[in-house]
């Protein structure tokens, strides 16, 4: 049988190995089953929340292609947390009659689709409101929440136990030379 690894990670705060160590995993898979792997797709750095994603694109186009038989991930977050995108991919690898496995469910049915899209879906709205928690905890520290606007320029001071401060902002004199008189008077954030 015919087998298509895919593997993603969502961040760049997370580690580019997570990609070889999936595909090891899902090779380790196919070859206890004696399945032949004919394409590995890898989306690195984007979230599972879209299916806006190149190489899941275009894994779903070598499957209407009729490239594979089975489709291999470490879980089934991998293929993405989007409860509409997951239960539409299943319903389309369905009918071009592709299976779904993955390291960490087994062969993906209906149950899965719906117990495992309900539950990202959970996840990713308790990640937003957590990230949200934390960029409001930030400014109200006077801390950036963000990018750095014209103007300023990143402050990092040592801390005593060897790690840096994060979020502190300082007027950059050579942007801020640039900018209209009024902008000058008084600096956006306070040290």
């Amino acid at each position: 049988m015919r087998a298509a690894i895919y593997a993603r990670y969502s961040s760049e705060q997370q580690s580019a190995a997570s990609i070889p160590d999936q595909v090891r995993l899902c090779r380790r898979l196919c070859e206890d089953h004696g399945w032949r792997v004919v394409e590995v797709f890898a989306d690195e750095a984007m979230s599972g929340a879209t299916h806006l994603r190149p190489d899941f694109q275009r894994m779903q186009q070598m499957a209407m292609q009729g490239g594979f038989d089975v489709l291999v991930a470490e879980g089934l977050d991998r293929l993405s947390r989007d409860q509409e995108h997951i239960a539409g991919l299943y319903k389309r690898m369905g009918y071009l009659g592709v299976r779904i496995i993955t390291k960490a469910e087994g062969e993906i049915t209906e149950l899965h689709i719906g117990l495992g899209g309900t539950m990202s879906a959970i996840f990713l709205r308790q990640l937003a409101q957590k990230t949200h928690r934390g960029l409001e905890g930030r400014v109200k520290a006077g801390k950036s929440a963000g990018g750095i606007s014209y103007g300023y320029a990143l402050d990092r001071q040592s801390l005593p136990d060897g790690s840096f401060t994060t979020g502190d902002r300082v007027i950059d004199p050579v942007e801020a030379g640039l900018l209209p008189a009024r902008a000058k008077e008084k600096p956006l954030l306070s040290k």
